[in-house]
C-alpha cells in the first residue's frame, strides 16, 4: 500500500492525508478516485478484476482486443471536466475520434435510418422516410434540448439525497412530462414506427425499458445532436488506464485481484474494508462503486438498514440482462463496406420484444441487436486484415427465472448467428477466429451484478434522482455510492457524473499532526 513520506514542519510532523478507500475500479470509481486525490485524499482503488475498468475494460484474445462494455463517448466534456479538476489535461492522455456516422439501424422491412451529427443530413434522413414527420421531429430534438439542459446540466450534476431536492423539482419534472415514457414521448411528436424507434431506443443503452422509463431521458437525442458520438482510440479501456495513471500520479493506488468482502463499520460509521482474505484495511471514508445492490446487500450484510433492505432491493425493478458475443474474423477487413462502427439490426417486434425482456421474463426467439465493428476506426483491435466485433442482444435478468443459460447459449448464439449473416454480414462464419461470450450468469459472477443486470437497477421515474440508492449512503455514515446504481445512473456521462455529485458531498481531506512539541506562546 502506498504510504505518504513524512514532511516535517515547525513543532510538528505531517504524517499523511486522510485515506479513503474505493470499492470497485469501473469508471465512476475511477472517476471518484480522481475526484477525492484532487480533494487530498490518500486513495487505495481496489478490484477483483485483473485490470481497471470494470464493465469498461477489455479482454485481448487471439491479436483482437474486445472491448467489454461501454463503447462510445457522447458528453466529451464531462471527462474534460475531471482531468481539469486534478490538474490535468484529458485530450493530452486519450485521444477521441468523432464518428460520422453515428450509427445505422437496419429494420425487418429493408428501411434504414442513418444517424448523424450534421443538422441538414438529418433534416434530409428524416424527409426520405417521411416528409410529414419534418416538423414533429424539429419539436422532439427542441423539448429533447430543454429536458437536457433540466436533466442533464441541473438535476443530473448535484446530489439528489434529500426530500426537499425532490420536492424543489416537482413542478419541473410536471411541465415536462417526466410521467410519459420516452417511447410514448416520442410517438406524440412523430407518426413513422421507424422513426418513432430511432427516437426512443435509447434508453435501452442505460437499462431501461423504452415504454416505461421516463421522457426526460429524450436527452440523449440532444447529447447526440450537440456533441457528438466519439470512440476513443483504444477502447475506452484507454480511458480507465488513463484515469489509473492520473490517480497514481496523485500519490493513490490501484490494487487488482483483490476483492473487498465487507465495509467494516466502527461506531456507527464506516472505517474501512474488508478483504476476503480476512485484512483489514482501515480509511476516514469509503466509496462503493460496486453494485449498489451489492453494497447493501453483501458488503452492509452485518449492518442495521432502514431503505435498502434485503426485501427492498427483492421489490426492486433491475434492468434488462445482456447477451454478448465478441469474436474474431481474419481476411475480412475489405469484406461488408456497407457495414461501419456502429450498427443497429432490429427485430421483427419491438414493443411486445421489449415486454418479453423487462416484463414476461421470456427468452423470445427473435432478438435486436447492437454491433460494433471499431476495426474500422481502430487498428489495433484486430490483426492485420482481420475484423472484431462484438454483438448485443437485451435479454431477461436472471430475476425472472427460466432461463437456464448454460443450455440456451450455443442456441441462442445460432440464433444471433443467422441474423447476423442475413442481416449484415453475410459468410462471416467462414472468417471466424476467436469467439467470447457473455451471459447474465457472467454479468453476476464477473461482476456481482444482482441478477445479472446488465446495468443495476432500472431508471424508471421512481428509481431515478431521489429514489435511487443515494451517493451518500442512507444507511451508513462515512459510506459513499457511485457508479450506475445510484444518481445520476448508467452510461458513460452517468457514471462520470455520479462521481462529480460524490466530490461535492465528501469533505475535503483532513491533514493529521503529531506535535512534536508544543507552540510558542509568541506564535
Amino acid at each position: 500500500m502506498l504510504h505518504t513520506q513524512a514532511i516535517p514542519r515547525a513543532h510538528g510532523t505531517f504524517t499523511e492525508a486522510s485515506h479513503a478507500i474505493v470499492i470497485g475500479a469501473g469508471l465512476g470509481g475511477l472517476a471518484s478516485a480522481m475526484r477525492l486525490g484532487a480533494k487530498g485524499y490518500r486513495v487505495t482503488v481496489i478490484d477483483r478484476l485483473d485490470r481497471a475498468g470494470g464493465r469498461g475494460s477489455s479482454i485481448t484474445q487471439g491479436g483482437h482486443r474486445f472491448d467489454l462494455g461501454p463503447t462510445i463517448v457522447t458528453v466529451p466534456q464531462i471527462l474534460r471536466e475531471l482531468w481539469a479538476a486534478c490538474g490535468r489535461d484529458f485530450d493530452r492522455d486519450v485521444s477521441l475520434k468523432p464518428m460520422d456516422p453515428f450509427y445505422e439501424i437496419r429494420f425487418q422491412d429493408g428501411e434504414t435510418f442513418t444517424m448523424r451529427g450534421d443538422a441538414a443530413a438529418m433534416k434530409a434522413e428524416v424527409a426520405r422516410i417521411s416528409p410529414s414527420d419534418a416538423k414533429g421531429y424539429a419539436a422532439f430534438l427542441k423539448g429533447a434540448e430543454a429536458r437536457y439542459r433540466f436533466g442533464f446540466e441541473d438535476l443530473g450534476r448535484r446530489p439528489m439525497h434529500r426530500f426537499w431536492d425532490l420536492v424543489k423539482v416537482l413542478p419541473t419534472f410536471a411541465w415536462y412530462r417526466a410521467d410519459r415514457s420516452v417511447y410514448a414521448h416520442a410517438a406524440a411528436q412523430v407518426k413513422d414506427e421507424h422513426l418513432r424507434f430511432a427516437l426512443s431506443f435509447h434508453p435501452l443503452f442505460i437499462g431501461g425499458d423504452p415504454f416505461r422509463v421516463t421522457s426526460m431521458y429524450a436527452l440523449v437525442s440532444h447529447l447526440e445532436a450537440a456533441f457528438g458520438v466519439h470512440y476513443a482510440m483504444g477502447g475506452v479501456q484507454a480511458i480507465a488506464d488513463a484515469m489509473v495513471r492520473v490517480i497514481e500520479a496523485q500519490g493513490g493506488e490501484v490494487v487488482a485481484n483483490t476483492e473487498v468482502d465487507e465495509v467494516v463499520v466502527t461506531a456507527g460509521r464506516a472505517a474501512g474494508v474488508r478483504l476476503v482474505s480476512g485484512e483489514v484495511l482501515p480509511a476516514d471514508v469509503v466509496v462503493s462503486n460496486a453494485d449498489a445492490g451489492h453494497t447493501y446487500d453483501r458488503l452492509l450484510r452485518n449492518a442495521p438498514k432502514r431503505r435498502w433492505t434485503p426485501a427492498r432491493l427483492r421489490r426492486t425493478r433491475w434492468s434488462m440482462g445482456l447477451y454478448v458475443w465478441y469474436f474474431g474474423t481474419s481476411g475480412t477487413s475489405e469484406m461488408w463496406k456497407d457495414v461501419g462502427h456502429h450498427s443497429i439490426v432490429v427485430g421483427p417486434r419491438y414493443r411486445e420484444h421489449i415486454k418479453d425482456i423487462f416484463i414476461r421474463g421470456k427468452l423470445a426467439d427473435d432478438m435486436s441487436l447492437y454491433v460494433h465493428r471499431p476495426s474500422v476506426t481502430d487498428l489495433s483491435v484486430a490483426p492485420t486484415g482481420g475484423d472484431t466485433f462484438y454483438a448485443l442482444s437485451p435479454v431477461p435478468h436472471l430475476g425472472h427465472g427460466g432461463v437456464d443459460w448454460a443450455e440456451e447459449e450455443p442456441k441462442y448464439r445460432a440464433k444471433m448467428a443467422a441474423m447476423l449473416e442475413e442481416r449484415l454480414i453475410p459468410g462471416f462464419q467462414q472468417h471466424l477466429t476467436e469467439s467470447l461470450v457473455f451471459t447474465p450468469d457472467t454479468f453476476r459472477d464477473r461482476y456481482l451484478s444482482p441478477y445479472g443486470a446488465g446495468f443495476s437497477i432500472e431508471p424508471r421515474i421512481l428509481q431515478s434522482a431521489y429514489f435511487r440508492p443515494h451517493n451518500v449512503s442512507e444507511e451508513l455514515p462515512g459510506l459513499y455510492l457511485t457508479g450506475a446504481g445510484t444518481h445520476p445512473g448508467a452510461g458513460v456521462p452517468g457514471v462520470i457524473g455520479t462521481a462529480e455529485v460524490l466530490g461535492k458531498l465528501v469533505p475535503d481531506a483532513a491533514v493529521r499532526w503529531r506535535a512534536d512539541d508544543l507552540p510558542l506562546a509568541a506564535e
